[in-house]
């Protein structure tokens, strides 16, 4: 979120060297609100699909106009885990019910502000998607081509963590939400 006003006071925000970096802080000194524009955690899921011969679920998000496939992505809610996060959001995105979750790693989305929090998802069920998604794929895991940003390089981990070789990057991702 980009302040141009402080939201304690109403004054006008100005540049102000903190912390080794430019923040943007109340132009009254005595308010003292600083905008720290901290990353967010996003939590993202590599789906292995068990019950349909370990392909792994894309999916392509409803607001892309370009047909790109990417991982199972979402919000934290207040005082929710990680790992709860991951599994509510593939259960409100595709309807599928986690088995068991394992720590890809984490990711800086810089373009997003955002810092995303992976996990391989072992899941299983009927897919149904919600309104958020358009469509889905099932890609045998040899077969995945990773993007070069966000969870593109989640899916290039888990892939050489399985002894699977990623094709080499093919120039940007496609993806605005990597």
């Amino acid at each position: 979120m980009i302040y141009l006003y402080c939201p304690r006071c109403a004054s006008p925000l100005a540049e102000t060297p903190l912390g080794g970096q430019i923040r943007m802080a109340c132009s009254k000194p005595a308010c003292g609100f600083v905008h720290w524009d901290n990353p967010v955690p996003v939590v993202a899921a590599l789906i292995e699909c068990t019950d349909r011969d370990g392909q792994v679920l894309l999916a392509r998000n409803a607001e892309w106009t370009q047909r790109f496939f990417a991982l199972i992505t979402g919000f934290l809610e207040r005082a929710e885990t990680p790992e709860d996060g991951i599994r509510r959001e593939i259960a409100e995105e595709v309807n599928l019910q986690t088995e068991s979750l394992e720590l890809i790693g984490l990711y800086p989305f810089e373009r997003m502000n955002q810092i995303i929090i992976a996990y391989h998802a072992r899941c299983h069920g009927e897919i149904r998607l919600n309104e958020e998604l358009v469509e889905t794929i099932l890609v045998p895991p040899g077969k995945l081509r990773p993007w070069p940003a966000a969870t593109g390089l989640a899916v290039r981990d888990w892939m050489l963590k399985r002894g699977l070789t990623p094709p080499p990057w093919e120039g940007p991702p496609p993806n605005p939400r990597g």
